[in-house]
């Protein structure tokens, strides 16, 4: 029997064991009765996205989402849409590390601090304006940039004694993190993996080994963004149970073990791991580790309740996860675009799949040119599911006039 014939036929007797009709099926999933009863004869595939929802609304414990397939093709931010990378030009190490801000007026005739012309200082520096520059620009123009940064500080360090040179290999190993991650973006998870590899060799060097295993979480999000739902989880699982990590790198990584398990259908589990996550990063800020370069994202206000809105989407709750997502999503400091049009979309398509049309188009009618400008495989995954969850309202006015804008998103990726 095909896939699509094993999953329409659960269907149907998930169905009609809850007592549900078609049209009650359909009115609570926001499909037309007519598409649903071609699923359920196996004329239509569903996507993954319905697959979560049903498997939500029949209350089937992930027994729906193990008939398809783990891989959403479609979706993955694969190496065929990858982009030769671009020269970054004129910026350089020096240039990213001038302070473009001084409020001290007599700051010019006092006496000069040493210690803020130190090399470690003025590359903490450098390491802070490239993350601010990530959120803004195409990651294909910074990986150059960052690549040789990572090498250039690596190699400073490999000159210096002592203190100074502990500190440069720690900043090396953040660099080459971070590269990882626009790696990522830039859609080449090979890449991102080798870079990741490299920070913590560079950190165990400069005698942190906690990299070692947020590199557990950094692969976790590779596995992720593939749908792989139990390796995403072992992945984080094997992070988030150390109890000797600081409680950030446990608390990001009980957030990873969340977003698999509801990839996996799997509502108490996710519950539980986004439960830890809230409590570990609550903590984080008692430990110290703020004083360190930072280590996951930095402009979300509470991380715990924005992947939890995420999860809520995957786990086949759209309206709970939009609203969660729209409280967090205003609490984005404005000039985060990449993070702002990551969780934006979102929201957006959390709207679309509740049925809330208009309200998804207004989201992503102000987010759809930031994602053109930013360039995220990652975020482009979700553009290409809004389109196709607005195809289904194409006769609605606002889907029409954003049509355009969708389209034009798509375009810019390619």
């Amino acid at each position: 029997m095909s896939m699509a014939l094993s999953f329409g036929a659960e269907l149907r007797r998930l169905r009609q064991e809850r007592g549900l009709s078609l049209d009650t099926l359909a009115a609570r999933l926001k499909y037309t009765k007519g598409y649903l009863s071609r699923v359920e004869r196996g004329e239509r595939t569903a996507s993954v996205d319905l697959v979560r929802r049903c498997d939500a609304v029949l209350r089937a414990d992930g027994r729906l989402l193990a008939l398809v397939e783990r891989e959403d093709r479609n979706d993955r931010p694969g190496l065929s849409g990858r982009r030769e990378l671009i020269a970054a030009g004129a910026l350089s190490l020096l240039a990213l590390s001038v302070p473009t801000d001084r409020t001290d007026r007599g700051a010019e005739h006092r006496t000069a601090d040493p210690s803020e012309f130190s090399v470690p200082v003025l590359l903490r520096q450098g390491y802070d304006h490239a993350r601010r520059l990530g959120q803004c620009v195409d990651p294909a123009f910074l990986l150059p940039m960052l690549t040789e940064q990572a090498r250039t500080t690596a190699r400073l360090a490999a000159c210096s004694r002592g203190r100074t040179r502990s500190e440069l290999l720690l900043l090396a190993s953040r660099f080459a993190e971070f590269t990882g991650w626009m790696a990522q973006e830039a859609g080449d998870p090979a890449a991102a993996l080798a870079h990741t590899e490299e920070a913590v060799g560079l950190a165990e060097e400069a005698g942190d080994p906690h990299l070692a295993s947020y590199a557990l979480v950094r692969r976790a999000l590779v596995t992720f963004y593939d749908n792989d739902a139990a390796r995403t989880i072992d992945l984080a699982a094997a992070a988030a149970g150390d109890r000797k990590l600081p409680p950030r790198i446990r608390g990001l990584a009980a957030q990873r073990e969340a977003q698999g398990y509801a990839l996996a259908g799997d509502h108490l589990r996710c519950l539980r791991s986004l439960e830890q996550a809230h409590g570990l990063l609550s903590a984080a800020g008692d430990d110290g580790e703020e004083s360190s370069p930072v280590i996951g994202t930095s402009n979300l206000a509470n991380p715990a309740a924005m992947v939890s809105g995420w999860c809520l989407y995957d786990l086949g709750h759209p309206r709970e996860a939009a609203e969660l997502l729209a409280r967090e999503c205003r609490r984005i400091p404005a000039h985060a675009l990449r993070t702002r049009a990551r969780y934006g979309l979102r929201q957006a398509l959390a709207h679309a799949a509740a049925g809330e049309v208009e309200q998804s188009c207004a989201v992503a009618e102000d987010l759809l040119g930031i994602a053109g400008e930013v360039r995220s495989a990652t975020i482009t995954a979700d553009v290409r599911r809004l389109d196709r969850e607005l195809r289904r309202f194409r006769t609605s006015r606002a889907v029409r006039e954003l049509q355009p804008a969708l389209l034009g998103a798509l375009a810019d990726s390619c």
